[in-house]
């Protein structure tokens, strides 16, 4: 079975908190890290955490996060957290997906670059913290328009964008984006999802085509 970003990013916290412990030494842990993040099957995820002390449900399938909206955040909103950190030391990373964001989330980049994507995420509780730094890297966090959101980062000698900043549709949980940008950058955007861009492309063109009907029939109706 083909494995999830969300299943990736379970077994590598798996492989923090055993490095953490004392089951891994740092070089297995970057090797298996790494082969994580490359896995594109249970198959290849399994052998990565097999021999550690983890929950037997590490490599299982995460449900799809529901549509926001409305009345879909109280449904998004809840969970045990599929990752509560990141790391891209001259390399990236990316959390996107139907994961579940943590009350505090960390990034970290070095020399490298990372994305954070929430716009189809579950999230631990109605109040999340994502606190990112750079050190001559960069950083982006995508939100959903609806969502409430407040940043609050510095930029020492880089920038540290707030243009996603403002409150979002009732029921949608606070997520509030704070770090230091050095020599760096973290930009946090509003973009819709996949689905939304298709349905205001299918709106806008079921408009385009009812004009031209009307036009149409207005045209007859002078004849």
């Amino acid at each position: 079975m083909r494995a999830s970003d969300a299943e990736r990013e379970r077994v590598a916290e798996a492989l923090r908190e055993a490095v953490a412990e004392g089951r891994l030494d740092l070089e297995e842990f970057g090797e298996r890290l790494e082969a994580a993040y490359k896995a594109r099957t249970h198959a290849e995820l399994e052998p990565l955490v097999r021999d550690l002390p983890v929950p037997s449900g590490a490599v299982a399938p995460v449900p799809a996060a529901p549509a926001a909206g409305d009345a879909g955040w109280a449904g998004r909103i809840g969970g045990r957290a599929t990752s509560r950190g990141a790391i891209g030391v001259m390399g990236g990373f990316q959390r996107r997906g139907g994961w579940t964001v943590p009350r505090l989330f960390t990034a970290f980049v070095f020399w490298g670059g990372g994305e954070i994507d929430l716009r189809e995420a579950r999230f631990e509780d109605r109040e999340v913290v994502v606190r990112c730094i750079a050190i001559m890297g960069g950083m982006q966090v995508i939100v959903p328009p609806g969502l409430d959101v407040y940043v609050g980062g510095v930029g020492i000698m880089g920038g540290f964008d707030d243009n996603a900043t403002g409150p979002g549709t009732p029921g949608s949980p606070t997520v509030r984006v704070t770090g230091l940008a050095f020599w760096g950058g973290v930009g946090v955007d509003r973009k819709p999802t996949k689905a939304e861009r298709k349905r205001l492309r299918d709106e806008r063109r079921a408009e385009r085509q009812l004009d031209r009907e009307e036009r149409r029939d207005g045209g007859k109706t002078l004849e």
